[in-house]
């Protein structure tokens, strides 16, 4: 086993793809394009206090599984929420989005199931997938009609369509209204993930409450929903939206629900505070476009549907200069390479922040244009 680590670490080292986490100090000035705190709430000191009372009143842990004695009036609290500011029946918490995804995946999914995906779809859900032991198809990014041809040749009497609704490397959006036509011509579950999209996506006065609420999937019986609570909401966790059926389902056959240990009530509070900051403080979400759209304009970007802005690099080795010379400037840039990026190519993955100023922008666009200057 030595040996073949030893061999895995060259192949590595060779490709350019080596991973090393980059350790935050607490008083780190750095400009953040980096994080997923679209909202930034994460240091927000609402969600510091109702994470320090739910550690007071409930403990710094749950110390059981949900359906032991890990509920706490605090996770019913936060699924009702969760639901209401999307629009859909009934949700349930799990203590990461990657749990909640493996979780509605495998309870949905056996071999009496044909899952058709899209090709941009997160590790999570690919992971659920090879786990949930169903059939897998996999479509062209946002390609309805490949999509619709692979479900018409289906013999499994259930079918699911899983589909991210902001793109998490790309930052591109998914035809959310033709999919669930889609679905509802082959009887098909779809499968929403609005990890990148809650609390930064959405219309009018539901600006922030993600991409469905509002609209025709919202309250869908055959539409589910998957969030984490550790981006926009600032907080740690995750959770699946949809009918009042389909959680008792999951309550009952998701495995990453029943076997794991419930979310920290600490984490509850805080992504429950987030809920209502997203409500009553819609100018975040506001900023956060704004913010993505004058990046996009300064460095000659295509406009995305939420906070992500992505810049292709010629190489691995090109990407980790990149944003190796950023952070000597003071700017925390994300770098993502394969396996990381589902099509291969390498990118500097930039997210807009409700919280940067003007002056912070300036910088970060003049630092990156300098950079992609001097970059093969």
């Amino acid at each position: 086993m030595t040996r073949w680590l030893e061999q895995q670490a060259a192949v590595r080292e060779r490709r350019g793809l080596v991973r090393t986490p980059s350790t935050r100090g607490a008083d780190e000035r750095a400009i953040d394009l980096a994080s997923n705190d679209y909202l930034g709430l994460a240091q927000d000191p609402r969600l510091a206090e109702a994470a320090s009372a739910a550690a007071h009143q409930w403990g710094t842990g749950s110390a059981s599984s949900r359906l032991v004695a890990g509920t706490t009036e605090l996770h019913v609290e936060l699924e009702r929420e969760l639901a209401a500011l999307i629009g859909i029946e009934a949700g349930l918490v799990f203590s990461s989005g990657y749990l909640a995804n493996l979780g509605i995946t495998t309870a949905l999914g056996g071999p009496g199931t044909l899952i058709v995906a899209d090709e941009h779809c997160h590790a999570s859900l690919i992971d659920g997938f090879r786990l949930s032991r169903s059939a897998v198809e996999t479509f062209a990014h946002n390609d309805v009609a490949e999509a619709d041809r692979l479900l018409r040749r289906r013999s499994q009497p259930r079918a699911l369509i899983a589909v991210e609704s902001i793109y998490s490397v790309g930052g591109d959006s998914a035809p959310l209204g033709e999919l669930l036509v889609l679905a509802e011509e082959h009887d098909a579950v779809l499968l929403v993930d609005e990890a990148h999209s809650v609390g930064v996506a959405g219309t009018g006065t539901q600006l922030g409450y993600g991409s469905v609420a509002g609209t025709a999937l919202a309250g869908h019986p055959g539409v589910v929903i998957t969030a984490t609570l550790s981006k926009a909401l600032g907080s740690q966790g995750g959770a699946v939206l949809g009918s009042a059926l389909l959680r008792e389902h999951l309550v009952n056959r998701a495995r990453s629900f029943i076997f794991d240990t419930a979310l920290a009530p600490p984490a509850a509070a805080a992504a429950l505070a987030a809920v209502g900051i997203i409500r009553q403080e819609p100018w975040r979400a506001q900023a956060v476009h704004h913010h993505a759209a004058r990046l996009a304009e300064h460095l000659n970007l295509d406009p995305s549907a939420g906070a992500v802005q992505s810049l292709r690099m010629s190489s691995p080795e090109t990407a980790v200069a990149a944003s190796r010379a950023a952070a000597a400037a003071g700017l925390r840039i994300g770098c993502f390479r394969p396996p990381s990026v589902p099509d291969g190519i390498s990118r500097l993955r930039l997210t807009a922040r409700a919280d940067l100023t003007d002056a912070d922008l300036d910088h970060a666009c003049a630092v990156l244009r300098d950079i992609l200057e001097r970059t093969p």
